[in-house]
């Protein structure tokens, strides 16, 4: 997995963590970037941002002290057809939409198949990624300062960080509770988008 912007003192932190605290992890930061999708429903009318609100519940009631058995093979069938068409539309907010189905696509497959650790440092790239990009079509074409150390990036860096300390310190009911609570971020998405 590519960590280029992910530093590499937190790539080291999630490689490091248990399966429950990797689908924490990645749960917090695919929760974060919601709003990126709720806006892009917003102004398209495309998608359906009450579904994967209900599949993003599904991954948190997963994580949580339930005995039900959610068929998260059958919710990627499901999220595949609410992801934006890029083709037809190559917008940032559908690009931006789009990372975040794939966020969740591998929220699912860290729940039932694949490596928690990968499926977290695929979302932490992701999120990152999306920042970046952000940046990049935000500043002039001629800025070519490092973008590591732009505000917008250095919040990125220092959420993820946030969430990582707080999941490091354990991972009961109550702190899982407090790791979603820091994952909606008063309702303000990794690129700053608030609905």
């Amino acid at each position: 997995m590519d960590t280029m912007n992910v530093t590499e003192h937190a790539a080291t932190r999630i490689r490091a963590l248990s399966d429950s605290q990797a689908l924490a992890l990645a749960a917090a930061l695919c929760e974060r970037m919601l709003p990126n999708y709720g806006l892009y429903t917003e102004l398209t009318g495309q998608g359906d941002m009450h579904r994967v609100r209900v599949m993003m519940d599904l991954i948190w009631e997963q994580l949580g002290p339930s005995q039900a058995r959610i068929d998260f093979e059958r919710q990627s069938e499901k999220l595949e057809e609410l992801e934006p068409d890029i083709d037809h539309d190559d917008s940032l907010g559908a690009r931006l939409a789009l990372e975040t189905t794939m966020a969740l696509s591998s929220c699912f497959d860290g729940l039932q198949k694949s490596r928690p650790i990968d499926s977290a440092m695929e979302v932490a790239q992701l999120s990152s990624a999306g920042v970046a990009r952000f940046l990049e079509l935000s500043r002039d074409a001629d800025d070519d300062a490092d973008l590591t150390q732009e505000p917008l990036m250095q919040d990125e860096q220092a959420f993820l960080e946030a969430v990582l300390d707080q999941i490091e310190a354990g991972l009961d009911q109550e702190q899982l509770k407090a790791v979603k609570r820091l994952a909606r971020n008063d309702g303000v998405s990794n690129v700053g988008v608030a609905l």
